[in-house]
């Protein structure tokens, strides 16, 4: 499965993810700044079809399923590497089941 890690997340949060999980981050792919809905154009252009991101209005700006992403949003009360760690035992297990396109939203 091929995950996107968004802009607003610490880069160090894709170390871990098991190795399993083909993962890259916004800064890796350079589209840094890139509006969301060409974003989602470019994810289905790279056949990325998972987008991680604490982005909590994404979800109301974009449809989703035309683009056939699934947007996990980790309702952090920040960005820090600390926090969203917090985060990944819900996160791993949601990635380990078929993922349909919509959102998805994870607490803590």
């Amino acid at each position: 499965m091929k995950l996107l890690l968004d802009e607003n997340l610490p880069k160090k949060l894709k170390y871990r993810f098991p190795s399993t999980f083909n993962l890259i981050t916004v800064p890796e792919l350079e589209w840094g700044g890139v509006k969301n809905g060409d974003l989602l154009k470019k994810m289905n252009d790279e056949n990325l079809k998972v987008l991680i991101s604490i982005d909590k209005s994404f979800n109301h700006q974009q449809n989703l399923i035309t683009h056939s992403v699934c947007l996990i949003v980790l309702k952090a009360k920040d960005n820090r590497y600390e926090t969203l760690l917090k985060f990944m035992p819900k996160l791993l297990s949601v990635l380990n089941n078929a993922l349909d396109p919509g959102v998805i939203l994870i607490e803590q």
